[in-house]
């Protein structure tokens, strides 16, 4: 796993009028400091990839919808630098994952239905000067096949 990269599994309580879980809490270990909550949806297929922050940390959940979710460590310091690691995420695979400044990180949705994701972020986003710094997702350097393997 990518050194700062944290997975926390959730814990739905179910009974027969439905389901309850907690995303997220201010005293969890990765919570860190509250910044922003934002919410997007991509249609099948859709590769929203790759893109990094130089002063913001994530935390990414799919509550509807799967995803692929792809991470590459940029960090010249880390000792995982230049390794790349992939997550499947959504409804079927209910968790939270922390993905710390300097990993580059993109997802592909996957099935034949929408994907949303929720987000948490430990920076307000400011338009003026964004901290957000854009990768091609067929980037050489990366390296990453985002084609399906039928086996």
């Amino acid at each position: 796993m990518i050194e700062g990269v944290k997975k926390k599994n959730l814990i739905k309580h179910c009974d027969d009028r439905g389901y309850f879980m907690e995303l997220l809490r201010e005293d969890d270990e990765m919570f860190g400091h509250f910044g922003q909550a934002s919410l997007s949806m991509s249609y099948p297929g859709v590769i929203k990839a790759f893109h990094y922050h130089e002063h913001q940390d994530d935390i990414w959940f799919f509550p509807s919808g799967n995803a692929q979710v792809v991470l590459h460590d940029l960090r010249t310091d880390s000792p995982t630098h230049g390794q790349t690691d992939v997550y499947y995420m959504g409804e079927n695979n209910a968790y939270l994952l922390l993905i710390p400044r300097g990993v580059a990180h993109g997802y592909r949705v996957l099935g034949s239905g929408p994907a949303t994701i929720l987000y948490f972020t430990n920076q307000v986003y400011n338009p003026s000067q964004p901290d957000e710094y854009r990768i091609s997702y067929n980037d050489p350097s990366i390296g990453f096949d985002w084609q399906t393997r039928f086996r």
